[in-house]
């Protein structure tokens, strides 16, 4: 009987071949994922590479549906994190007038709603369906944007 050698050239690539089964599809998702998100940012008037910058992101999607910053803080907080991501997926789907049918696909199935949510047909309402409140119109992003960076405050447009 042969002694088991770990460091084996067999042992690794076997090792490897697992490692790629396990991490290609991994991959494939994200890049599926972050697509379908830069449509949906671009729908809602916000620049489309932010949804590739990990803490930009957040707050760009913090803005589409209409909370204050400091919600990134009880989205990265550990114990409050799976409460309020949960909360900011559901406000994102009523932003662009979907259910809580719609947030369970996106929890669940991210890869497949995102895309759906950014290339289908569904308009931006504002944050949270505010748009469709006041008598069915689209809300339109162009009009009285305000940059959280920016500390100036806005010119008032004639």
């Amino acid at each position: 009987m042969q002694d088991y050698d770990p460091s084996s050239a067999a042992s690794a690539g076997i090792f490897m071949a697992i490692f790629m089964i396990c991490i290609i599809p991994l991959i494939i998702t994200s890049i599926i994922s972050i697509v379908g998100l830069w449509k949906i940012f671009e729908k809602a008037g916000k620049p489309g590479w932010a949804s590739i910058i990990p803490i930009y992101s957040t707050i760009v999607l913090l803005e589409i549906i209409g909370k204050p910053i400091w919600w990134l803080f009880l989205i990265i907080f550990p114990c409050t994190s799976f409460i309020f991501a949960i909360w900011a997926i559901n406000l994102l789907s009523k932003s662009f007038g979907q259910g809580v049918g719609f947030t369970i696909g996106i929890i669940f199935l991210h890869f497949i709603f995102l895309p759906i949510l950014g290339f289908g047909n569904y308009q931006y309402l504002g944050p949270a369906g505010a748009g469709f409140v006041g008598g069915g119109k689209p809300f339109d992003p162009s009009t009285n944007y305000q940059d959280p960076f920016n500390t100036n405050p806005p010119t008032p447009q004639v």
